[in-house]
């Protein structure tokens, strides 16, 4: 009898707890908008506005396409980012280089369907990647594949190719891919308190989810310290820089992010790529740990690593941009034999 009424009393507790935090407005979070664009740049024009659709969500896309028949590169932004972000430069270079190249939003992102807005998912967004690519290999142009990914996605070109033995190249910058190595950095820095409080912001997302309530959102990129996805000296300063010319990013992501599944573990799946596969790790990033890399190149079959003494902001833009970009394009160059 003692048993059960502990029991309850149990269960009694957890329920008042989860009505509390999914209910009351005990929550609070600053939020930390980013100023961005009013009016859109002009498109260039080769540009084509596109969609495809996914489990029902028209995805929306931009295809840069070429004259000649060409490997497309397939370009994934980073977290939360959107396909107006800074990616169209990169694009019209390797459109310079002989290449078509298709960026769209993920789905809850940008001018793509899905709701809630803001709402980060791994998996989902491996889904919009591997639509992005069917849809890419249906153009008459396109005879071969090159996924392009950056920061939160360079990962996802690993798990896509380990897979899909017709992908031709990834190229993969800055990005996450030994948890266990990232993981250390961010409790070192910020400790187990700031993660406990991150689960139960998402436990309060999750739980209004399920009674049809708004989303509970928090900024993905926050000053260091503060309540954000990514809480780091110099996020915020950073991602302002990429985000000046769009006009759909939003600076919010919706809390559940840290209670929604992974996708694959780059590191294991990492041994079943079989194509080459650039790496370009950016030695004083904050983000990701710089070591982040180091099981994944051991595992590759045909690696290329180039390391660049910068930030992780830094890669996006001025000189640093353009070693990156002629170095990813000189890597093109030998996958196509030249």
């Amino acid at each position: 009898m003692v048993l059960v009424y502990g029991l309850m009393t149990l269960i009694l507790l957890i329920l008042i707890y989860l009505i509390i935090v999914i209910f009351a407005p005990i929550l609070k979070v600053t939020l930390q908008p980013i100023e961005i664009a009013k009016v859109p740049s002009a498109a260039p024009d080769n540009r084509e506005n596109v969609t495809f659709e996914v489990n029902g969500l028209n995805i929306s896309g931009w295809f840069y396409g070429v004259d000649d028949v060409s490997p497309c590169i397939v370009m994934s932004h980073g977290f939360s980012g959107t396909k107006d972000m800074e990616l169209e430069k990169y694009a019209l270079k390797f459109n310079q280089n002989g290449y078509s190249v298709l960026t769209y939003d993920y789905r809850y992102y940008g001018s793509s369907e899905g709701e809630p807005r803001q709402l980060y998912s791994g998996p989902s967004q491996l889904e919009d990647l591997k639509a992005a690519i069917s849809y890419a290999r249906s153009k008459r142009n396109v005879n071969d594949i090159i996924l392009w990914g950056t920061s939160a996605s360079a990962s996802y070109g690993l798990v896509i190719a380990s897979e899909d033995h017709d992908i031709a190249a990834v190229i993969a910058q800055c990005g996450a891919y030994d948890h266990k190595v990232d993981s250390k950095l961010y409790t070192k820095d910020l400790g187990m308190g700031f993660f406990f409080k991150l689960f139960v912001h998402g436990q309060r997302d999750k739980g209004r989810s399920r009674f049809g309530l708004s989303a509970h959102k928090y900024p993905a990129y926050g000053k260091a310290g503060s309540i954000a996805m990514i809480s780091r000296e110099g996020a915020v300063e950073g991602i302002t820089l990429l985000a000046k010319n769009s006009t759909t990013f939003v600076n919010e992501t919706c809390a559940r992010l840290a209670l929604m599944p992974h996708i694959k573990d780059p590191v294991a799946v990492s041994k079943d790529v079989n194509c080459p596969v650039m790496l370009l790790v950016c030695e004083e990033d904050n983000l990701v740990s710089p070591m982040s890399h180091v099981r994944v190149i051991e595992n590759l079959k045909k690696p290329i690593l180039k390391k660049y003494p910068v930030g992780h902001f830094e890669i996006y833009m001025g000189k640093w941009y353009e070693m990156a970009t002629d170095d990813m394009i000189q890597f093109l160059k030998e996958v196509n034999g030249e």
